[in-house]
Order: C-alpha cells, then sequence, then structure tokens
C-alpha cells in the first residue's frame, strides 16, 4: 500500500492508497477523512460514502489538490488495518 494524505482545495485532509500520480491526475482506493469523535479523539469515515464498493478507483484532478504528503506511522497502520485483505500483527513487543 501507498498510503499518502491528500490535502484538498476544499479544506479536507483525505488519506488514501495512491494508486498512479499522472500528470494532470492521481489514482487513489479507499480514501477516509478524520472527522472529529469528541473528547479529543478522531475517527475516520469514507470519503465518499456513496462508492460502489471497496476498492474502487478514484481519478482526482490535481487542481483540486493543495499538496500529497507521508502519512504519521500509526495512522498508515489503522488504514493497513481497516483495508488490508492480510491480517497483520501489533508492532508492540511481549516483554
Amino acid at each position: 500500500m501507498n498510503v499518502k494524505l491528500i490535502r484538498m482545495w476544499s479544506g479536507e485532509d483525505v488519506i488514501a492508497d495512491l494508486i498512479r500520480d499522472n500528470d494532470d491526475t492521481i489514482i487513489v482506493v479507499n480514501p477516509i477523512v478524520a472527522i472529529p469523535a469528541g473528547q479529543g479523539q478522531m475517527g475516520f469515515a469514507p470519503w465518499s460514502p456513496l462508492l460502489k464498493g471497496k476498492g474502487e478507483e478514484i481519478k482526482v484532478k490535481k487542481s483540486y489538490v493543495v499538496y500529497v504528503a507521508e502519512t504519521q506511522e500509526d495512522i498508515v497502520d489503522q488504514y493497513t488495518q481497516m483495508f488490508s485483505t492480510i491480517a497483520t500483527p501489533s508492532k508492540k513487543l511481549i516483554l
């Protein structure tokens, strides 16, 4: 997975698996946005909840994108757990 943080002109911070980066578009799958969940917590919701299904490719014009950047490691881990078809163990060590 190539999980990236994509800042949109609308102000949304979209976290998605970046599939391709072309001259005038980017192609992403499984985009989500962070939403406040109360008490300083953040939750995630689908960026486009009416998409046909998980794994559907979305083409976004670069003119709507402010920047594409690396995502915090803990967010990447959560994203991977949500969308990976393979169960991965936690990185914590047992002492």
